[in-house]
């Protein structure tokens, strides 16, 4: 499969923005700090996130980036494509050339795990992936290790 670097720091990066945008704009400096992503390849990344309409850009003191749409409306799959990601599980990109310019006999079988693989992607929203964090984060791990050793020793 061709799901590269790419898409997955694409969508880190979203998901990042998402959760730090409430009070102010987010930097792309704030972003690669917390993701550990290079600063100039944010950059590449926002400008077609941008193009793309997924995000906004604010100008000036106190600037950075936030989400351009609800974050129900922004999906996994259209986040990879923005940054121009293909999700393709066969050897020849759909061109049926597999193999000496002619169709494999799996290309059916990987051409099938393309669809469904973009299905589920378009399927889970940036706002699922929100919820999905933030459900992690409400009980801290220590608190729940002394909520079942307070349960113990009761």
């Amino acid at each position: 499969m061709r799901l590269t670097t790419k898409g997955r720091f694409a969508v880190t990066a979203m998901l990042d923005l998402a959760l730090n945008e409430v009070e102010k704009p987010v930097t792309l400096a704030g972003i690669s700090e917390r993701q550990s992503i290079s600063l100039s390849y944010l950059e590449q990344l926002f400008s077609r996130l941008r193009r793309s309409g997924l995000v906004k850009s604010v100008r000036g003191p106190g600037g950075g980036y936030r989400i351009a749409k609800k974050h129900s409306e922004i999906s996994v799959s259209e986040i990879i494509a923005a940054v121009d990601e293909l999700i393709d599980a066969t050897q020849c990109g759909g061109h049926e050339n597999c193999r000496d310019e002619r169709r494999c006999m799996t290309h059916d079988l990987w051409s099938s795990l393309n669809v469904k693989i973009l299905e589920y992607l378009s399927g889970i929203s940036l706002a699922d992936l929100v919820a999905s964090q933030q459900a992690t984060k409400t009980v801290p791990i220590n608190s729940r290790q002394d909520f079942k050793i307070k349960a113990m020793i009761a």
